[in-house]
């Protein structure tokens, strides 16, 4: 079997397309804490609901850039870790 481009961006070590996944533990606190945070009327809340935010979809975005099953998904997660720093210097 001849391995295409389109086969080692969008397959998997089994062969399978992995575009999407269920979401883990630090995707599912990241987008909880942001959700969290827009309901939350306390600065201080706000503030450890934006350290816990950024810390998991970091967290996230770090382990789909080195652990990703595939360029697709590592792709993804070096996208997101660069708009996140960017997000915080601005």
């Amino acid at each position: 079997m001849e391995n295409t481009l389109f086969d080692r961006v969008f397959r998997d070590s089994e062969g399978n397309i992995v575009i999407a996944q269920p979401p883990n533990l630090p995707l599912i606190v990241g987008v909880v804490a942001s959700l969290l945070q827009i309901i939350s009327p306390m600065a201080k809340i706000n503030l450890g609901l934006d350290l816990i935010a950024f810390g998991s979809l970091f967290t996230w975005a770090w382990l789909e850039l080195f652990e990703g099953v595939n360029y697709f998904r590592r792709a993804l997660g070096l996208i997101v870790l660069v708009g996140l720093i960017a997000w915080k210097v601005q």
